[in-house]
């Protein structure tokens, strides 16, 4: 897709006919080649945001696929950093770009690789710092409120979960009928084919999440992200969204 390196069209559609996580599996080789990947624009603002909080103990990246949240937390991070995700595909290909182990030659913090569910993390109260990027669409809307009691009950009291939340496209923009059909079509794909493929766009805005959020137990903050300015409007294009743990 977009370069020589990428997946082919058939790639892409036997990994959209498969499960997630198989389709996962299917694409980890050139997924750092495709668009799905979190643009290092992303990456680098929410390190930025970070590093003004911290720096944290222990970290975990939900959903880290092949890693690239696992390369802001161990910025900020001084302890540990765990990757879990459900496709062993990415791990795999994660763990070797990224590596397995202290950073380089013991320094920096311990890094971890764990296949796991989102919606039952294998975790105790381990981590003062969870951050997901870009990993949201696979969720839906009913699931979030056990995604969010999974990651409050792996933060200890005081804890933060992180993650970049765009502001919705205008209706006026390619970008909102680009997003609106995609979701149509995986819509009619999911009553179509089995397995379903859980990836959709747009249900995942702040007006649903920040509720949910408090009722698991949160208190919310927003912050903007300066590096990718405001709309028309006055309000910011992204915002980071820091959910604390209560206690």
């Amino acid at each position: 897709m977009f370069t020589p390196q990428g997946p082919s069209l058939r790639e892409l559609a036997v990994q959209a006919l498969s499960s997630v996580e198989h389709g996962y599996d299917l694409l980890a080789p050139k997924f750092d080649q495709t668009p799905f990947r979190t643009p290092d624009s992303v990456l680098e603002a929410v390190e930025a945001a970070l590093s003004s909080m911290g720096p944290f103990e222990d970290g975990l990246d939900l959903c880290c696929g092949t890693g690239a949240g696992m390369e802001v937390l161990r910025e900020v991070c001084r302890k540990s950093v765990t990757g879990v995700d459900i496709s062993a595909g990415m791990l795999a290909v994660g763990r070797e770009q990224v590596g397995p182990g202290r950073a380089s030659a013991g320094e920096g913090p311990l890094l971890s690789w764990v296949r796991g569910d989102a919606l039952a993390l294998p975790f105790t109260s381990a981590f003062d710092l969870v951050v997901s990027l870009g990993a949201f669409g696979h969720f839906l809307p009913e699931e979030l409120p056990r995604l969010f009691l999974e990651v409050h009950s792996v933060l200890r009291p005081g804890g933060r979960f992180a993650f970049p939340l765009p502001a919705p496209a205008p209706a006026r923009s390619p970008w909102y009928w680009a997003a609106l059909g995609f979701d149509a079509a995986m819509r009619v794909r999911n009553a179509v084919w089995r397995p379903p493929f859980v990836m959709y766009y747009r249900p995942f805005q702040l007006g649903v999440v920040r509720p949910e959020l408090e009722r698991a137990g949160f208190e919310v903050e927003l912050f903007a992200l300066p590096e990718f300015g405001r709309r028309p409007d006055g309000s910011p294009r992204c915002r980071l969204v820091v959910a604390t743990r209560e206690g």
